[in-house]
């Protein structure tokens, strides 16, 4: 769902529990996995959606104006090309053939007219729709009609087509439905893109109040571009680990761990830009910009782009920053180090140099230092060009920058060679049974500290790399002692190398050791409560056995 506190306050809208919920209707369990490999977002799609700052008041002549300041002022030049229509476009009403119609008097030309008006500004249309029988909008009663395309599928990707549409956004927002039947229904609508022989883009969220907010799964087998999260509100931190609403410190930490998932085609979408909107600071929403283009991530303006001062012209215009989230490899930076306060992310690039984010997420002026090493470059000499500043300065391999308050130091790295493989990539463990993570108790780096299950958060110590076979967090290795049996807890220690600190990630998705070959993770009598102990026990393929990385 997007933007609730603003449709509360705004249109009066009745609390959660006095909405009646939309029903799910029955549907088997998906067709195995395929990559969605439908030809278009190659890179990272960039353009303008209407919801952040317009939400349901739009109209026609808004969309045209905006189409033509995406060109006036250079935005389309630097890259951006959608113009999506988000909620509240449509006719409350289907026609007599069921039909969906655009509102006659938001919309009198018609959808189809307004999309020719887009593309002859050398533009392409976007357009917004929903899987179940009500948008989100719908949903919350604060616009008429039931016109979901639940049951209308083909027919909907077929009226798209015909109207020129060129990108879909797709937004689930009910708290019904597993995620098997949130699977299958969105590729119903997939399908019936494909079968209309249109190159469309397709964007989904599963995540608008739904039970089960959050990375899930990979769903590029399904998208283009997924929501990783909640919505996005216009402001720096709201407190949230993964709930609603979303601020931008919160987003990055759920959304960095993810960057396994990002390859050409398929990206994570930590939702629509709020650079421009007034709710942070410049340097909080260049930090906001330069990691969505770290993070490979969509790059949908959500401001007026009428009305755009300087400062917010020269972030969303950014040269640099938008080559790095274009870069047609279509990796999203990974994680090199995080101590809670300093994080430093590795973006390598298809010309062999690599992007690095200098993050300081505290809340006063730090240094933040890295090396070309240790960002996946070898040799002694390297150049250094700011991506703010586009100056340039030589190391022999150390990378440091001052950086403010939730400031981003960003340099692109040139020179020397790029070591195989590329820097680590940092994950979580969620257990099948709880949908909980292992977490080292407390953050404790003493050796022999142990491990149990809690809700997933984005901490040092949820946040595990793989060396080999070792299972690295806090700088510790997760292991089982050398006496170990069935029910022995699982702990950290120094990494020593030793076969009780490897472990074998099993097809069936259990985790085994080493060691003890029929010893596996285990969570303690199949509990789901915060704080169960992770133990070892013998391996079977019950779920409380069964992890994923996350």
């Amino acid at each position: 769902m997007r933007a609730r506190t603003r449709w509360f306050a705004a249109l009066g809208v009745a609390l959660l529990g006095a909405v009646g919920l939309t029903v799910v209707d029955t549907v088997a369990a998906p067709k195995p996995a395929q990559a969605l490999e439908n030809g278009v977002g190659r890179t990272p799609p960039m353009g303008w959606n209407s919801w952040n700052t317009f939400y349901c008041n739009i109209n026609e002549a808004l969309i045209r104006q905006m189409a033509d300041a995406i060109v006036s002022t250079g935005m389309r030049d630097a890259g951006y090309q959608y113009v999506v229509v988000d909620d509240c476009w449509m006719n409350p009403n289907r026609d007599s053939a069921g039909n969906l119609q655009g509102d006659p008097t938001r919309f009198p030309s018609g959808m189809k007219a307004l999309g020719d008006y887009i593309h002859s500004k050398g533009l392409k249309f976007g357009i917004y729709q929903a899987p179940l029988d009500k948008t989100c909008a719908q949903y919350f009663n604060s616009y008429p009609g039931a016109t979901g395309a639940m049951g209308h599928e083909a027919q909907d990707a077929r009226q798209f087509a015909a109207w020129g549409v060129d990108y879909l956004k797709y937004d689930w927002c009910s708290p019904t439905g597993t995620i098997n039947e949130q699977v299958n229904r969105f590729a119903i609508m997939r399908d019936a893109l494909a079968a209309t022989g249109r190159p469309i883009l397709y964007s989904i969220n599963s995540n608008s109040i739904h039970e089960k907010t959050g990375p899930m799964r990979n769903w590029g087998d399904v998208a283009n571009i997924w929501r990783t999260t909640e919505d996005i509100t216009n402001a720096w931190d709201t407190g949230q680990t993964n709930g609603y609403p979303m601020g931008i410190q919160n987003i990055i930490n759920v959304t960095v761990p993810l960057a396994g998932y990002a390859r050409p085609g398929a990206f994570n979408d930590p939702d629509m830009m709020e650079v421009g909107r007034g709710g942070m600071n410049d340097t909080e929403m260049r930090s906001h910009f330069a990691m969505w283009a770290m993070m490979a991530s969509p790059l949908i303006a959500g401001n007026d782009i009428r009305n755009m001062n300087s400062a917010t012209q020269t972030i969303l215009k950014n040269a640099n920053l938008i080559a790095i989230n274009q870069d047609t490899l279509g990796l999203q930076a990974t994680q090199v180090s995080n101590d809670g306060t300093r994080r430093v992310l590795a973006k390598r690039l298809a010309n062999g140099d690599v992007a690095v984010a200098l993050f300081n997420q505290g809340s006063s002026t730090t240094t933040v230092s890295t090396t070309a090493a240790a960002i996946g470059k070898s040799g002694s000499s390297f150049t250094l060009r700011d991506a703010w500043t586009n100056g340039t300065s030589t190391t022999t391999g150390a990378i440091s920058a001052s950086v403010p308050a939730h400031g981003t130091v960003v340099y692109r790295v040139s020179g020397g060679g790029t070591t195989t493989p590329p820097p680590t990539t940092t994950f979580r463990l969620r257990s099948e049974s709880s949908g909980r993570c292992l977490d080292v108790d407390n953050g404790n780096t003493a050796n022999g500290t142990g491990t149990l299950i809690w809700d997933c958060h984005s901490n040092a110590n949820q946040q595990f790399t793989q060396s080999g076979q070792a299972l690295q967090v806090l700088g510790k290795c997760l292991e089982l002692p050398t006496n170990a049996v069935a029910g022995t807890r699982a702990q950290i220690w120094d990494c020593n190398g030793g076969t009780n600190q490897q472990w074998t990630f099993n097809g069936n998705g259990t985790i085994s050791n080493v060691r003890f070959p029929s010893l596996c993770l285990d969570v303690n009598n199949s509990g789901t409560a915060n704080g169960t102990t992770v133990l070892a026990w013998t391996c079977h393929t019950a779920a409380n056995q069964r992890w994923s990385r996350a």
